[in-house]
Protein backbone atom coordinates (compact mmCIF):
# COMPACT_ATOMS: atom_id res chain seq x y z
CA UNK A 1 0.00 0.00 0.00
CA UNK A 2 1.53 3.31 -1.07
CA UNK A 3 1.16 6.41 1.07
CA UNK A 4 3.11 9.51 2.09
CA UNK A 5 6.06 9.73 4.47
CA UNK A 6 4.15 12.32 6.52
CA UNK A 7 1.48 9.67 7.29
CA UNK A 8 3.99 7.43 9.10
CA UNK A 9 4.92 7.37 12.80
CA UNK A 10 8.18 7.21 14.77
CA UNK A 11 9.66 3.71 14.61
CA UNK A 12 7.95 2.83 11.31
CA UNK A 13 10.08 1.34 8.57
CA UNK A 14 9.36 2.04 4.94
CA UNK A 15 10.55 1.84 1.36
CA UNK A 16 10.52 4.60 -1.25
CA UNK A 17 8.15 3.67 -4.07
CA UNK A 18 8.18 6.87 -6.11
CA UNK A 19 7.96 10.64 -6.27
CA UNK A 20 5.15 13.17 -6.72
CA UNK A 21 4.90 14.25 -10.35
CA UNK A 22 5.57 17.93 -10.93
CA UNK A 23 7.91 18.39 -7.95
CA UNK A 24 11.10 17.98 -9.96
CA UNK A 25 13.26 20.23 -7.74
CA UNK A 26 12.45 18.11 -4.67
CA UNK A 27 12.86 14.85 -6.59
CA UNK A 28 16.39 15.75 -7.65
CA UNK A 29 17.30 16.90 -4.15
CA UNK A 30 15.90 13.75 -2.50
CA UNK A 31 17.67 11.48 -4.95
CA UNK A 32 20.95 13.32 -4.33
CA UNK A 33 20.47 12.66 -0.59
CA UNK A 34 20.15 8.92 -1.25
CA UNK A 35 16.36 8.53 -1.32
CA UNK A 36 16.07 6.52 -4.50
CA UNK A 37 13.28 4.15 -5.50
CA UNK A 38 13.43 0.91 -3.49
CA UNK A 39 15.64 2.20 -0.66
CA UNK A 40 14.49 1.38 2.90
CA UNK A 41 14.44 3.83 5.81
CA UNK A 42 13.33 4.14 9.45
CA UNK A 43 11.50 7.13 10.98
CA UNK A 44 13.59 8.28 13.99
CA UNK A 45 11.75 11.40 15.07
CA UNK A 46 9.02 13.80 14.10
CA UNK A 47 9.02 17.36 15.42
CA UNK A 48 5.91 18.43 17.40
CA UNK A 49 4.42 20.34 14.47
CA UNK A 50 5.46 17.62 11.99
CA UNK A 51 8.35 19.58 10.50
CA UNK A 52 11.06 18.28 10.15
CA UNK A 53 10.87 14.48 9.98
CA UNK A 54 14.06 12.63 10.92
CA UNK A 55 14.81 9.37 9.12
CA UNK A 56 17.72 6.93 8.98
CA UNK A 57 18.63 5.96 5.45
CA UNK A 58 21.77 4.27 4.07
CA UNK A 59 23.39 4.38 7.52
CA UNK A 60 23.02 8.10 8.21
CA UNK A 61 20.38 10.40 9.71
CA UNK A 62 18.52 12.78 7.45
CA UNK A 63 16.00 15.53 8.25
CA UNK A 64 13.28 16.32 5.73
CA UNK A 65 10.98 19.35 5.66
CA UNK A 66 7.23 18.84 5.15
CA UNK A 67 7.36 19.79 1.46
CA UNK A 68 10.28 17.41 0.81
CA UNK A 69 8.51 14.58 2.66
CA UNK A 70 5.30 15.30 0.71
CA UNK A 71 7.16 14.65 -2.55
CA UNK A 72 7.83 11.00 -1.53
CA UNK A 73 5.55 8.02 -2.00
CA UNK A 74 6.41 5.20 0.41
CA UNK A 75 5.17 1.82 1.60
CA UNK A 76 5.55 0.17 4.99
CA UNK A 77 7.95 -2.74 5.37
Amino acid sequence: MTHRLADMSVGDKGRVTGFEKGLVKYRKKLMAMGLTKGIEFTINRIAPMGDPVGIEVRGYNLSLRKDEAAALFVEGV
